[in-house]
């Protein structure tokens, strides 16, 4: 099993990041989350998750390794692959998935692209004991404080998403001003900003623009 991979970031993608160890580029599938932490030519060290199939190998990448092992754990459950996970990560922090399942939350579950209330139900019944308590309660509830008083989570870890990509903060901010009726739609639905799908729509009205 490839542990991690260390070195300079070679290229980044909206969900991809390419690391070069050793001469050879890793592609390394990342949450957006994850690829707004990274930046071209400097170093990077991600855990990673080997997933093999007959067809393929996917090398995933994390932020650190509690995120990795609520990936593994996350796969346990039936009808839960690798991209599932990861589309649960990329909408959840590993602590906010474990408040949610530690809480019957259907909601959040359901804020999952590709999981309805039924798929939510069954995750929840499955995952009870297997992913624990939220390591860091205190500083969740911190967060949600933060939350209500400042700018919503999904507009940050949009436009970061979008700077380590390259673009300069001007750009960020008018792509992120383009698909905010887009998140607040999802919002106003009963879920969350769908990160990834906003992403994808802002990288491309900035291709638009140029």
């Amino acid at each position: 099993m490839i542990a991690f991979v260390s070195g300079p970031v070679a290229a980044l993608a909206p969900t991809l990041a390419v690391i070069e160890v050793g001469g050879v580029g890793m592609a390394v599938q990342c949450t957006p989350n994850t690829i707004a932490g990274l930046r071209m030519g400097e170093q990077a060290k991600l855990a990673t998750s080997l997933v093999v199939r007959e067809d393929s190998l996917t090398l995933y990448g994390f932020a650190d390794d509690d995120e990795r092992q609520v990936f593994e754990l996350l796969q346990t459950a039936s009808g839960v692959g690798p991209r599932l996970a990861q589309a649960m990560l990329g909408v959840h922090s590993p602590d906010a998935l474990r408040l949610a399942v530690s809480t019957g939350d259907e909601k959040s579950l359901m804020a999952v692209p590709g999981i309805g209330k039924k798929g939510a139900q069954k995750l929840l019944l499955e995952l009870k004991d297997k992913l624990g308590a939220p390591l860091g309660a205190s500083g969740l509830v911190g967060a949600q404080r933060a939350v209500a008083a400042g700018p919503a989570p999904w507009t940050e870890q949009l436009a970061a998403a979008l700077i380590g990509l390259g673009y300069a903060s001007r750009e960020a901010d008018e792509a992120v001003s383009a698909v905010t009726p887009q998140a607040e739609a999802a919002i106003a639905a009963g879920g969350s900003a769908p990160v990834p799908q906003l992403l994808r729509a802002a990288l491309q009205s900035l291709n638009r623009a140029r």
